[in-house]
C-alpha cells in the first residue's frame, strides 16, 4: 500500500501531505529533491531511496511536484494513474498564497480507493486470462463448453475430435520413413531418415515439401587419409636427416643469474642524483590561476547561429536569422506557437532532437545528453508559452538553467577555509588523489601545492604510489622544485600504512595539509581498488579528489562510475566514502569538447575543483561553468 503522499511547490514550499503508514524512515523526500531535482534527472521514472520507491509528476503551469512514496518490495502498478489524477483533481483548487489544503483528505482518499479497487480488478482478470492458456485451464473450459466447439452439440464436437484424430494418423501413415544405414570410414554404422512430401487429405494441397532435401547416401569404405605431416617415404616432415644435421647452426645458452649478489641494491628511492635542482621561489614565480578569476563577458555574441529578436509586423510573427557560413542548429526548428495555451511534448521533440545533436558532438555521453533533454521536456510541457516566442527559444533557455544548475556545486567546499578549520582543531587536513594510469595525478598535486603555498600553508606530500616506478623520485623533483618535505618509504610498501606514518608525521611537525599521492589503477583492477580503498577508509581523508582527463570523453564517465562503485562495495562501513570532487586534467588539449566535464558531474554529483591547463606550477585554474555553459549551447 501507498506510505506517503506529498504535494508542494518547486520552491520547496509544501502544501498539503497524507500519511498512511507510520513516519517514514530517514527523508526519502529530501533525497528524491537532491539526487533527481536538483540534478536534473526529473526525466527518469522513479527513484528508490533505502526500503522505499519514489514516483512523482509536475504541474509546471503552476509549478507544483506531486510525489507517491511505497515501500520497494512491492509493485504498486496504480502509483501514476493516481498521481495523473490527484494533479488533475488539486489544480482547480490551488491558489497562490493559500498553504491549508485541508478538505482535499477526502477526495484524495476516494481517489486512493477508486485506484486501489481498479488495480485490484485488473490483477484478477490478468489471473483468470493466464489460467485459461494453461493445459489445465483449456481442459477445465473444454469441460464447460466454453471453448472450441461451444457453438456446437456436444457430439457434434466429439465427432470433429475423432476426424481430426484420424486425420492426424493418416497424415504419420503418408510419412515416408525410411532408414538408411551407411558405413563411414571408421566403420560406424548411422541410421538417417529420408522423410518424402506430406500432403493435406482436405484439398490436396502440399503442406510442407521436403522431398527436394538431399538424401545422404551410405558410402562404401575409403581408404585411409593420408597422414599430411608423414610423406610417402615414411619419414615425418621436419626430422632432421644425419646430412642435415650436421648443417644445423648452434646457439649459446642463455645464462640466467641463478645466484645474484645479495648486496646488490634494487631500491634506488633513497639514492642521490648527480644533478642539481633548484628550488623555485614560490612567492615570485607566478600566480597561480585559481587566484585569477576570469570574467565572462555577458556581450560577446553567441555566434552566427543565434537568432535575432523577432519582427512583429501586421499580426504576425517572422523568425529572421543572420545568414551564417553553415547552417544552424536551430534554424532547422523555429516554430511559433502562439495562441497555443500549454507546450506539449510534440512541440519541443525537434528542437530537443536538435540539442542533443548538439551536446554530443561537444563530447556529451550520448545516455546523459538523452537523460537531459527528457528531464528538460519534462520540466517545460504543460508550460504556456508566451506569445511570439519560439519554442527553441524555450527549450534553449531551460537546457542552460539545467546546465548550470548541475555544474554549480551543491554544497560549498572551499579548500582554504577547511584547511583552517583543521589546524584550529590541531590536526592536518589530508587530499587523497585518486585515477587511472596516466591522468596527471602527481604533477596536478604539485600544482595544487603551489597554489597552497602561495596562501602560506604547510604541505607535507605523501609518497603512496609504491607500485610503480619512479613514482618516488617525480615526486622528489617536485619537491625539491617547491622546497617542502616528501615522505616516503620506498616501493613495495602497504600504501595505507604509509599514509598513516605520513599523517602522524605531519601532525608531530605541524603541517597544514598532506597531499597523498596515490598508485595509478584502471577501475577494473580489483587488488589495486581494494588497496585503495583501505587507504581511505583506515585514514578518512579530509577530500578524496578524483583526477580525469578532459580529452577522454565517455570513457572518464565510465571511470568515475566504476571507482564511486568499487569504493562503495568495498567500504566497511554502513556510510561509505565516495569521491568527493574532481580535478580537470589536460583542458587546454580539447577546444569545445568541454562535455566530458558535464558528464563527470552528472554521473557522480561531485563538484569540479581544479582544471589542469597547462604544464607549469601555475596553470591551474577554477572551472568557469558559464564558460562551459555557453560553449556546450554555441
Amino acid at each position: 500500500m501507498l506510505d506517503h503522499f506529498s504535494i508542494f511547490t518547486r520552491g520547496g514550499l509544501v502544501l498539503w501531505t497524507f500519511q498512511l503508514t507510520s513516519a517514514l524512515k530517514g527523508n526519502p523526500v529530501d533525497s528524491l529533491i537532491r539526487s533527481c531535482l536538483l540534478e536534473e534527472r526529473s526525466g527518469e521514472t522513479s527513484f528508490s531511496q533505502g526500503e522505499y520507491t519514489l514516483k512523482w509528476t509536475f504541474h509546471n503551469e503552476l509549478g507544483l511536484v506531486f510525489v507517491a512514496v511505497y515501500q520497494r518490495i512491492l509493485q504498486l502498478l496504480y502509483v501514476e494513474e493516481l498521481l495523473a489524477a490527484v494533479k488533475a483533481e488539486f489544480a482547480p483548487t490551488y491558489k497562490e498564497g493559500k498553504y491549508s489544503y485541508k478538505g482535499f483528505d477526502d477526495k484524495f482518499q476516494r481517489m486512493l480507493q477508486a485506484a486501489e479497487t481498479r488495480a485490484e480488478e485488473s490483477r484478477r482478470s490478468k489471473q483468470i486470462t493466464k489460467f485459461e492458456n494453461t493445459k489445465k485451464g483449456k481442459d477445465k473450459l473444454k469441460q464447460t463448453g466454453k471453448t472450441g466447439g461451444n457453438k456446437t452439440s456436444g457430439g457434434k464436437q466429439e465427432k470433429e475430435s475423432d476426424d481430426d484424430d484420424s486425420s492426424s494418423a493418416a497424415e504419420k501413415n503418408k510419412l515416408g520413413v525410411q532408414a538408411v544405414k551407411s558405413d563411414d570410414s571408421r566403420g560406424n554404422s548411422s541410421e538417417e531418415e529420408s522423410v518424402g512430401t506430406v500432403s493435406n487429405g482436405a484439398n490436396g494441397a502440399t503442406a510442407f515439401d521436403l522431398s527436394k532435401l538431399q538424401k545422404r547416401k551410405g558410402k562404401g569404405p575409403s581408404t585411409k587419409k593420408a597422414d599430411p605431416l608423414k610423406p610417402a617415404d615414411g619419414k615425418k616432415l621436419g626430422s632432421d636427416s644425419a646430412a642435415d644435421s650436421g648443417k644445423k647452426g648452434t646457439r649459446g645458452k642463455r645464462v640466467w643469474d641463478d645466484t645474484p649478489d645479495p648486496n646488490r641494491k634494487l631500491d634506488y628511492s633513497e639514492g642521490t642524483e648527480s644533478e642539481v635542482i633548484d628550488a623555485i621561489d614560490v612567492s615570485g614565480g607566478g600566480k597561480s590561476r585559481m587566484d585569477v578569476e576570469e570574467d565572462l563577458d555577458d556581450d560577446e555574441e553567441e555566434g552566427e547561429e543565434e537568432e535575432q529578436l523577432n519582427e512583429v509586423s501586421n499580426g504576425t510573427v517572422t523568425a529572421t536569422t543572420k545568414t551564417p557560413a553553415k547552417k544552424g542548429w536551430f534554424a532547422s526548428v523555429f516554430q511559433s506557437v502562439a495562441g497555443k495555451a500549454a507546450l506539449e511534448k510534440e512541440d519541443l521533440e525537434p528542437a530537443l532532437k536538435a540539442l542533443k545533436e548538439r551536446l554530443m558532438t561537444k563530447n556529451v555521453a550520448e545516455e546523459i545528453a538523452e537523460k537531459l533533454c527528457e528531464s528538460v521536456a519534462t520540466s517545460i510541457v504543460g508550460r504556456k508559452q508566451a506569445s511570439f516566442s519560439l519554442v527553441s527559444s524555450t527549450v534553449k533557455a531551460a537546457m542552460e538553467e539545467a546546465l548550470l544548475r548541475i555544474l554549480t556545486p551543491k554544497r560549498s567546499i572551499d579548500i582554504l577555509r577547511d584547511v583552517h578549520a583543521a589546524k584550529e582543531a590541531g590536526r592536518p587536513y589530508t587530499v587523497v588523489f585518486v585515477g587511472v594510469n596516466g591522468v596527471g595525478k602527481s604533477t596536478n598535486l604539485s600544482k595544487v601545492a603551489y597554489w597552497l603555498l602561495q596562501h602560506d600553508i604547510n604541505v607535507m606530500i605523501a609518497a603512496c604510489d609504491t607500485f610503480r616506478s619512479g613514482a618516488v623520485e617525480q615526486l622528489k623533483t617536485h619537491c625539491r622544485r617547491l622546497n617542502i618535505p616528501l615522505f616516503e618509504r620506498g616501493y613495495e610498501k602497504d600504501p595505507a600504512a604509509v599514509a598513516a606514518d605520513a599523517i602522524r608525521a605531519a601532525a608531530r611537525e605541524k603541517r597544514d595539509v598532506v597531499l597523498v599521492d596515490t598508485a595509478g589503477r584502471m577501475q577494473d583492477n580489483e587488488p589495486l581498488m581494494r588497496s585503495l580503498s583501505k587507504l581511505i577508509n583506515q585514514n578518512q581523508p579530509d577530500l578524496v579528489l578524483f583526477v580525469g582527463e578532459a580529452l577522454v570523453g565517455n570513457d572518464g564517465v565510465d571511470q568515475l562510475m566504476k571507482f564511486n562503485q568499487r569504493l562503495a562495495d568495498l567500504s566497511v562501513g554502513s556510510a561509505p566514502r565516495l569521491i568527493d570532487g574532481i580535478l580537470l586534467t589536460k583542458f587546454d588539449t580539447i577546444d569545445d569538447k568541454v562535455g566530458a566535464a558535464l558528464s563527470m558531474v552528472y554521473v557522480s554529483s561531485a563538484p569540479i575543483m581544479f582544471v589542469g591547463c597547462g604544464q607549469t606550477y601555475t596553470d591551474l585554474t577554477k572551472l568557469n561553468v558559464k564558460q562551459i555553459v555557453r560553449t556546450l549551447l554555441k
